[in-house]
């Protein structure tokens, strides 16, 4: 028969009631990411990146932000949101885009720098966008990756005061230093910037 667990003391009992009743955010070692968010964009998904793929930041006071930097993730919507969920994989973006409806996740907070552009200055002062696909399968590039993606960038060069044209919304591909081809030859950049220009 198993020994019965010796009860809690009185001071123990306290000490476990007054740590429940501590918020969760004051507690040692408790990372803003494990709280819940609510999304920036309106109608994204809150998927958050794990704390070591990121830098917490508060931007834009920290850091101003003048870019939004456009990938292709060379994986899919699911197999993206895992990647930045894994701490060995050291990368991240803002947002995710799903292929098959536009569906978007958010996983870093704009105010944080996310690990996307392999360029500091342009992570310190970007906003990342990935979109599910490969870059040599054009069919990822569906109308509601088009549209979902440019109401996106439209809204993100609102909230910071972003221009939308070519200089300030890029391809990882022009990032300096980049070693990167996406989005790739079938990405249709008229097409996407008169998105961009005619949303909201």
């Amino acid at each position: 028969m198993d020994q019965a667990a010796p009860l809690p003391s009185r001071r123990g009992v306290l000490v476990g009631a007054a740590l429940t009743a501590v918020p969760y955010v004051l507690l040692p070692g408790t990372r803003a990411a494990a709280r819940p968010q609510a999304p920036d964009h309106p109608g994204a998904e809150w998927h958050p990146a794990t704390g070591t793929n990121y830098t917490a930041s508060n931007r834009p006071r920290g850091h101003p932000v003048d870019r939004v930097i456009i990938h292709v993730a060379q994986t899919t919507f699911a197999g993206t949101l895992s990647i930045f969920r894994n701490p060995r994989k050291q990368v991240s973006a803002h947002y995710v885009v799903r292929s098959a409806d536009g569906h978007v996740a958010q996983c870093v907070r704009e105010a944080d720098i996310a690990w996307h552009a392999g360029n500091w200055d342009y992570n310190k002062r970007g906003i990342g966008i990935e979109h599910e696909g490969w870059v040599d399968q054009p069919s990822y590039f569906t109308d509601a990756v088009y549209e979902e993606s440019a109401r996106l960038t439209a809204a993100i060069c609102a909230r910071h005061g972003i221009p939308r044209n070519r200089t300030h919304i890029i391809g990882h591909h022009e990032v300096p230093g980049s070693d990167h081809t996406d989005p790739g030859r079938h990405w249709d950049w008229k097409r996407y910037m008169r998105l961009v220009r005619g949303a909201g």
